[in-house]
């Protein structure tokens, strides 16, 4: 792709986050979705075990990701946890999800991470695909349960 960068974002970028999540909110096709405050937004982004990676075109972000940094006690090496990824309906099916897969395992392998991973519901068989041609090390297959403590 033409004129493409993928940047990891810092806690000045909150426009490129908010753009990302509102790609995000596109793409998941969410109904009636709320952006929480640019207060909240800017801490979570200076969050050092948050992170997002972005891709742009021109200035325009097309794709993204974000990760969460999980510390365990089995290992010193931390865990990365892809929360979500999306690119731009225009944009699939041209590389862009593997590039941020690429970038984002590359990044945390240099920050001496022990493994990224991903959890994909059962149910959703394109995202499946699309994980399964990143050469990932291993699938499991694994059930999620879920404890909802409040309604939005």
């Amino acid at each position: 792709m033409e004129n493409l960068r993928i940047e990891k974002l810092q806690a000045k970028d909150l426009t490129y986050f908010k753009d990302l999540i509102g790609l995000f909110g596109d793409v998941f096709e969410m109904k009636a979705f709320k952006l929480p405050a640019d207060e909240y937004l800017s801490r979570l982004l200076a969050n050092s075990d948050f992170h997002v990676f972005i891709a742009l075109q021109e200035d325009a972000v097309i794709g993204g990701l974000t990760a969460y940094t999980l510390n365990q006690y089995y290992s010193t090496m931390p865990l990365a946890y892809i929360y979500d990824l999306a690119v731009s309906r225009q944009h699939q099916r041209k590389g862009l999800g593997q590039a941020l897969i690429q970038t984002t395992t590359t990044y945390f392998r240099q920050q001496g991470y022990e493994e990224v991973f991903v959890q994909v519901d059962k149910v959703d068989s394109y995202a499946i695909d699309f994980y399964r041609q990143t050469s990932p090390t291993e699938e499991e297959d694994v059930s999620h349960f879920y404890y909802t403590l409040r309604k939005h």
